[in-house]
């Protein structure tokens, strides 16, 4: 592995470490189209378009939790374990890229950061080239094994990533979890969706585990777990990463109404259009059951179609007259405050827990 330096502003520093995972990220991908190359030029291609997936847009907020997890339970930021630190923590984006490329094909969505959905780009090279078949499903079936091949690639970041023997025992049930926290999220939004469940506790359960476990509270389990943190500082990190992660979700269900799709790069109003079961909207639906039971039937008879701009228009007068919009603002709010209050009882490092703090403002207070 050739090494990567992480160069900050002054020694202890908390650097910003999102250049160097995309460098360990471009590293990795290069060599792995390197053996498919050898292989066939169109297995070479669909490594490309995974690579180019990686590279397109994103925050590679995942690393930086995991890195800053690392540093605030006393990783030495320009020690000679921070290039193995690094690439584990780059792992995390390819497990972020499986996600979404399994994530959009099934919700169906076009889109993804303003961009054609990985199935839809590759349904549509199909569609190009005159190829025989049906164009949706070459889409499918590519994105479903190019999402796989960056799962089994995260896999193989982590284990090669050149950490000490007793680094890389005490990370691999937190990278287990991980990964099946995710999955498991997936599960739980997919049988909401098909069972209609309208429970709010059901929604924050899909929240905490197919966002806020693999979002913010294991990538800081992750870096707490490669820098030996004892009991009280992962707990404290569990405790804002799901807090945080949740209040981002919730965030984002708002965004989706609400948003601007200049901004957030994909229609407004797709989460109902997909059916989705989200907080918000079991909110409104818990709300409106005795005070609005017209308003509760009309939000039931739009969730899952093609709705129109005038019945969106409809939807956001009643999460806001409801109270639902008020009710998710106030609990993004105070899960951040509580968040926080665990980050300040902690023994989280000033430098880190400063940048953790000013993070978990700016991804719940977003407008992307």
């Amino acid at each position: 592995m050739t090494e990567t330096v992480v160069r900050g502003s002054a020694p202890g520093a908390v650097t910003d470490v999102t250049d160097a995972v995309d460098a360990v990220l471009g590293q990795f991908l290069a060599e792995r189209r390197a053996e498919a190359e050898a292989v066939d030029d169109g297995l070479a291609a669909a490594v490309a378009d995974l690579a180019g997936y990686v590279a397109r847009g994103g925050k590679r907020v995942r690393p930086l939790f995991a890195w800053l997890g690392w540093l605030g339970a006393g990783g030495v930021e320009f020690g000679p374990a921070a290039p193995a630190v690094v690439r584990t923590c780059a792992a995390l984006e390819l497990l972020h890229a499986s996600a979404l490329i399994h994530d959009d094909i099934i919700d169906e969505a076009p889109t993804r950061r303003g961009l054609p959905a990985a199935h839809v780009q590759f349904a549509d090279r199909h569609r190009a080239r005159r190829w025989c078949g049906a164009p949706a499903t070459f889409g499918q079936g590519m994105a479903i094994l190019v999402g796989d091949l960056a799962l089994a690639w995260a896999d193989d970041m982590v284990r090669t990533s050149g950490l000490p023997a007793d680094a890389q025992a005490r990370l691999e049930p937190v990278w287990s979890a991980v990964r099946t926290e995710v999955l498991y999220g997936q599960l739980l939004d997919l049988t909401a969706q098909a069972a209609g469940t309208e429970d709010v506790d059901a929604a924050l359960r899909v929240d905490r585990y197919k966002t806020a476990s693999y979002t913010v509270e294991r990538p800081l389990h992750l870096g707490a777990a490669i820098a030996d943190a004892d009991a009280a500082t992962v707990a404290a990190y569990r405790a804002f990463g799901t807090d945080v992660g949740i209040a981002f979700q919730l965030r984002d269900d708002l965004l989706d109404v609400f948003g601007d799709p200049l901004v957030t790069g994909k229609p407004s109003g797709d989460d109902i259009r997909e059916g989705k079961r989200t907080v918000l909207l079991a909110t409104a639906l818990d709300l409106a059951a005795d005070d609005d039971p017209a308003a509760a039937r009309f939000l039931r008879s739009v969730i899952g179609t093609d709705l129109s701009a005038d019945q969106l228009d409809r939807v956001r007068a009643i999460l806001t007259a409801t109270g639902a919009v008020d009710r998710v603002e106030r609990d993004i709010v105070c899960r951040t405050a509580r968040a926080v209050a665990a980050l300040e009882e902690s023994g989280v490092t000033a430098p880190v827990r400063d940048r953790l703090t000013a993070m978990a403002v700016a991804a719940t207070q977003r407008s992307r």
